[in-house]
């Protein structure tokens, strides 16, 4: 059976043909944050997700070596402060944030996430070693950033968390510096049961009832 077109017909495949390239020229439709038309929810994230994605990037460095126990627990810190920030707009708002108090979280995160990424890709990189004593801080390390990865650990927990495995780290250089970079079986006893408080101090934060954002961990 022959099939025949009338003028008519090839006007709406036009018209589909001409919305397509216009879609794919769409600036908002790839994400872009210079369309003025794409309402906010397709170009900003909201402020929970933007912490949660702060979080996941601090979590991935954590774990991947790329963060040493300092620079978390400033990071964190950071997060911390504008997580306080958020709380007290909210309290004195009705639980909701203005135009100008999201605009200056906006901000701030946009400030913080310069530091994730400059912290992440500088020289510094937590070295653990094969020996026991590096083993258990590269364990403690892995469980933090779960923590963190799943929302069990507030930015407020971590910070503390990564300030002790700090001071555990500076006090293992110390000793190392003073033995020729050795530990005595005393000083490995020490670090050792100093890591067991940290432990102990992981657990109870990943299960009390504070996890980020006052939601339910990720699974």
């Amino acid at each position: 059976m022959k099939l025949t077109f009338g003028k008519w017909t090839a006007v709406p495949v036009m018209v589909l043909l001409v919305g397509s390239v216009a879609l794919a020229q769409d600036p908002a439709s790839s994400g872009s944050s210079n369309s003025q038309a794409a309402p906010a929810t397709a170009s900003d994230p909201t402020i929970h997700q933007r912490k949660e994605n702060q979080q996941d990037r601090i979590a991935n460095g954590i774990k991947g070596g790329q963060l040493t126990a300092g620079e978390a627990s400033k990071l964190e810190t950071k997060e911390a402060a504008v997580n306080g920030e958020i709380k007290a707009d909210r309290a004195a708002n009705g639980g909701k944030l203005t135009t100008a108090e999201k605009q200056q979280v906006n901000r701030q995160q946009n400030q913080l996430s310069k530091q994730i990424y400059k912290d992440k890709h500088n020289a510094n990189t937590a070295h653990y070693g094969k020996n026991e004593v590096g083993q258990r801080r590269e364990n403690q390390q892995d469980r933090i950033a779960q923590g963190v990865k799943s929302g069990q650990l507030t930015a407020g927990e971590t910070a503390k968390l990564e300030n002790q495995q700090k001071g555990i780290n500076q006090q293992v250089a110390a000793d190392r510096a003073a033995n020729g970079g050795k530990l005595t079986p005393g000083e490995k006893a020490q670090v050792n049961h100093q890591q067991n408080r940290a432990s102990r101090n992981i657990y109870n934060k990943k299960h009390n009832s504070r996890t980020q954002g006052g939601v339910p961990p990720k699974k």
